[in-house]
């Protein structure tokens, strides 16, 4: 007993000198490479196997859940027993608010304060305006996702039933997908997602309101909550370039699928199906409710680029984010305008957040192009369907156009290296690597700015 209780000291202490010694953006990854393997051993039991699952195939999922991307590469219904599922949904609830978040939290609920090195971490984890205290913004997490997913598995419930669905299957269908959608996982118990739902409007609508919610950012709800405690006396520059950005963006998107895909022409629900499709892309929440792979070139590039867009920093969302392309954005305007201050809705941008906006365009951009040429070498698709199974690997998607159970073990480790790196954030990753601390996107530079 006292050997035991020495080995569980010593290595404590290990991890705790170890936590001390490297960058916040190292302890991140190590965090959630540890989460990674736990779920992985986690679902390599058997006794949470329906069927024989392979080995890669269990760590793909597992980083897939971690991530909070949807892809599978074996059914999870048909694989994994409740338990198993019960799993899967454990992971993609820490991946989409945060391992840290979660710690934090406990720390604050316990102790009514929070470590220096807790500060680190969320603030390699989240970017945040200097207006938002660590504090409130982690409180309005917890409290924002408890509320948004109870509220949401209610109401699958209620359109479950309505569908005839036995009511402990949609007790607990309703769970898993009012969680799976606000932290847009991208997970279903479904083999064809939501396809068979496409006409369901109410359905179609909680999914909506729940992948929105949870995209749009912590830093948004936690904004307009200081103005609704008056608190704060307007809404800060990235609650509004997000908001912006987000309805634009969704109306682009929705419009071209709604003029420009032939398979929802001669829909009855094709305005619906048209947002759908845009909206799954833009909040990477990774359903969908029309085949995509049979989606025709034009809009399939759309929505690509959608999905490498992604939605706002501090969200639950993927992508390159949409503070970044506003970045880049105000980069060019500001050139060909021969402009030496380079601005945006009339707000100078400071130099700090353009090196960390810039630096993640051009990582991110490098990430997908490589990939794209590596998996062209070893899987044989057509390559938009390899471009597009990129973007929605590292925009952590969860949209196929339905190559993901057919890549090859090689194709399948790649796709793992992806959903992992864009979970953690390529910036993110790239300074871990580097061994670097990124003081430009952990510390505020302007007052209500966040890049």
């Amino acid at each position: 007993m006292t050997d035991k209780k020495n080995i569980i000291e010593k290595f404590l202490t290990w991890y705790k000198k170890f936590q001390i010694s490297k960058s916040p953006q190292m302890n991140l990854v190590w965090g959630f490479f540890l989460y990674t393997l736990v779920g992985f051993g986690l679902l390599s039991i058997p006794l949470f196997h329906r069927t024989s699952v392979g080995f890669l195939d269990n760590l793909f999922i597992s980083t897939s859940a971690i991530s909070t991307t949807g892809l599978v590469t074996v059914s999870v219904y048909d694989s994994y027993n409740f338990f198993g599922q019960l799993i899967v949904m454990g992971l993609f609830q820490v991946g989409g608010i945060g391992y840290m978040t979660l710690t934090t939290y406990y720390l604050l609920f316990t102790t009514k304060n929070i470590t220096h090195w807790h500060n680190k971490i969320i603030g390699a984890e989240f970017t945040l305006p200097k207006t938002i205290k660590i504090k409130d913004f982690i409180k309005s997490v917890i409290v924002f996702t408890a509320v948004m997913e109870v509220l949401g598995a209610i109401c699958f419930f209620i359109a479950f039933k309505q569908e005839g669905m036995e009511t402990i299957k949609a007790i607990w269908f309703s769970i898993f997908h009012s969680v799976s959608a606000f932290c847009t996982a991208g997970f279903g118990l479904f083999n064809d997602s939501f396809e068979g739902y496409s006409d369901n409007g109410f359905l179609n609508t909680i999914i909506s309101v729940l992948a929105i919610a949870g995209s749009l950012g912590f830093i948004v709800i936690t904004d307009f909550w200081y103005r609704f405690k008056r608190k704060s006396k307007r809404l800060s520059f990235t609650t509004k370039i997000v908001t912006y950005g987000f309805v634009l963006l969704l109306f682009i998107g929705t419009t071209l699928v709604y003029f420009a895909e032939p398979s929802v022409q001669n829909s009855n629900s094709r305005m619906a199906e048209s947002f759908f499709q845009a909206m799954t892309a833009m909040t990477t929440v990774g359903f969908n409710t029309i085949p995509t792979g049979g989606l025709s070139l034009p809009i399939l590039l759309c929505v690509t680029f959608l999905m490498y867009i992604g939605a706002s920093p501090s969200g639950t969302a993927g992508g390159m984010k949409i503070t970044t392309l506003t970045a880049m954005i105000s980069v060019l305007k500001s050139r060909l305008a021969g402009q030496k201050r380079i601005s945006f809705l009339g707000r100078i941008i400071p130099f700090e957040r353009l090196y960390v906006a810039t630096s993640t365009f051009i990582l991110y951009t490098s990430v997908i192009f490589l990939f794209s040429f590596l998996l062209s070498f070893t899987e044989n698709f057509d390559f938009e369907k390899i471009l597009f199974e990129v973007a929605s690997a590292l925009g952590t998607v969860g949209l196929s156009t339905g190559i993901t159970g057919e890549l090859s073990s090689i194709g399948k480790v790649m796709v793992i290296v992806l959903m992992f790196v864009g979970r953690v954030g390529v910036l993110t990753f790239g300074f871990a690597l580097l061994e670097r601390k990124n003081k430009d996107s952990n510390e505020p530079i302007e007052d209500d700015l966040a890049v």
